[in-house]
């Protein structure tokens, strides 16, 4: 009687290929607008900008209609130092509506889950918790490397009582805001959708495709990460030079989840910890209402001086610990799929071949 045989798996090293790859391009039955993979990125990323540029004038023009003064004063633009956390919730409130309802429209017109630009995937409060301790800790551990490197001194308390509670509240949702504002903007739909469309366009026998075009993709939104902290008038070379590594870490802890749970939960906490609870610098900004003041003394170079701990050389050992905690704490989860739902592909590709797959990891 012949037996049944089981088939042969390989074995892979883990460390090489623990997610799935892309499968081969599929051939694209409709050309220059729609591909293998739904509406071509281009043309994704064309819409959600123009969109984008008509909420923009609409809420400039709304705005200008009713307090045309400040849209024609020249002085300069207030700081965190200079406005209470309220002003806060306003200046990353409307911007988060704005692109929410934006990724919205395009998962609409994408034929998308919403939750494939970063708020999917399982995990999601273990991840978010998780991120919330990172941000303490790593902060903590920061501050009190220059604490005992006599870099940093601590004056005492600024707050205490009520109002120490009140302003704590105040900058926690105003944070809370910040870091899903920022995250979302950065690491959410422009990644997701960049992405997509850097690893279609390189070589379809490339297994790495995704990594390759997740990690350009990336870079170049921790670039504009980094262009944005420009205008902090107390930024310094340090300060934006970790800006843009913190910027790939949190990209890191997007490509090891699939989802952007943790990184949000970290930029939360950790610039809470700075602006209220330890009262330093923060990327060269100060909040109005800190718990604890401190300042700054030696090398600039190592204390960080006006940008806060942000600007010290300590920051980077700070990210690589970062990038072993991510490595070691989060479990590997799929990554998003790129093919939209019930999208027709000619030849059909076999749905766990797109599903359950995920490009090399590290």
């Amino acid at each position: 009687m012949q037996e049944d045989l089981e088939p042969a798996v390989p074995q892979v090293d883990e460390l090489q290929i623990n997610e799935p790859r892309l499968p081969p391009h599929p051939a694209d039955p409709t050309g220059i607008l729609v591909g293998p993979y739904g509406l071509r990125a281009g043309w994704s990323l064309l819409i959600f900008v123009i969109l984008l540029s008509l909420f923009s004038a609409i809420l400039i023009g709304t705005y200008s209609h009713f307090h045309p003064a400040a849209i024609h004063n020249s002085a300069p633009k207030p700081t965190l130092a200079e406005t209470p956390a309220s002003s806060v919730w306003l200046s990353h409130g409307l911007p988060m509506a704005f692109i929410l309802t934006l990724s919205w429209i395009m998962s609409r017109i994408e034929r998308r889950r919403f939750g494939v630009y970063g708020f999917g995937g399982t995990g999601r409060l273990r991840d978010f918790a998780n991120g919330l301790i990172s941000g303490v800790l790593s902060l903590s551990l920061l501050v009190g490397v220059l604490w005992a490197s006599h870099l940093l001194v601590f004056d005492g308390f600024a707050l205490s009582g009520k109002a120490a509670l009140i302003y704590g509240l105040k900058w926690l949702g105003a944070f809370t805001l910040v870091g899903f504002t920022e995250e979302f903007t950065f690491r959410g739909y422009l990644q997701y959708t960049l992405t997509r469309g850097l690893s279609g366009i390189l070589p379809a026998g490339n297994p790495y495709r995704r990594m390759l075009g997740f990690w350009l993709a990336a870079t170049f939104l921790s670039y504009g990460f980094f262009a944005g902290h420009r205008a902090n008038a107390g930024e310094s070379p340090v300060g934006l030079l970790a800006v843009f590594l913190i910027g790939l870490v949190l990209a890191y802890s997007l490509w090891r989840t699939g989802a952007l749970w943790w990184a949000i939960g970290y930029h939360i906490t950790w610039d809470w910890m700075q602006s209220y609870f330890y009262g330093v610098g923060d990327s060269g900004t100060f909040s109005k209402g800190h718990l604890l003041a401190t300042h700054p003394q030696g090398k600039v170079l190592f204390s960080g001086g006006l940008t806060g701990p942000e600007g010290s050389l300590f920051v980077i050992p700070i990210g690589i610990v970062l990038v072993f905690v991510i490595r070691y704490t989060l479990p590997k989860r799929p990554q998003p799929p790129l093919v939209p739902e019930n999208w027709p592909i000619h030849p059909p590709v076999a749905p766990e071949t797109i599903e359950n797959q995920q490009p090399a990891t590290i």
